[in-house]
């Protein structure tokens, strides 16, 4: 996919801001509001955008607690079925298949220290396929971003 120098100003500022005008940008990149509609189709079409979303706070509706989970699997384990049950569980942010230590990193969002035991516990372990786990508990976030363009 070839993008230029439009395209990525298009591309900064909606994500700087999904929700900014159409006709503002237009006005900022000094192009009409419809050739930014058809830019933006064509990089809808093309997938370089994947879609336009809202990031909510969860300390606001009491989810505290972040934490990664690597997942170790046992030997006769079929992938697939574990991601199955994986998905089922609402706490479980993603999963990555990755390389290392474990064949499954998740990301998990509970209330509490202890709403994350009871997932794990009594949701995460309980699936057939992971042989153990290891959690790490997110301290603080400091970087949050997308790739830059």
């Amino acid at each position: 996919m070839k993008i230029d120098g439009i395209d990525k100003k298009i591309i900064r500022s909606l994500v700087k801001d999904a929700r900014v005008p159409i006709l503002t940008i237009a006005r900022e990149v000094g192009i009409s509001g419809a050739a930014i509609h058809q830019r933006l189709r064509k990089l809808e079409k093309s997938k370089l955008i994947e879609g336009y979303s809202m990031k909510l706070n969860p300390v606001i509706i009491g989810y505290r607690t972040l934490s990664f989970v690597g997942i170790h699997l046992e030997p006769s384990a079929i992938l697939s079925s574990i991601i199955k049950r994986l998905k089922e569980v609402p706490e479980v942010l993603e999963s990555h298949y990755t390389t290392g230590n474990y064949p499954i990193f998740v990301k998990v969002l509970c209330k509490d220290n202890q709403d994350l035991m009871r997932v794990l516990e009594t949701k995460i372990q309980q699936i057939n396929g992971i042989s153990k786990i290891e959690t790490f508990i997110s301290l603080q976030q400091q970087i949050d971003r997308q790739i830059h363009i």
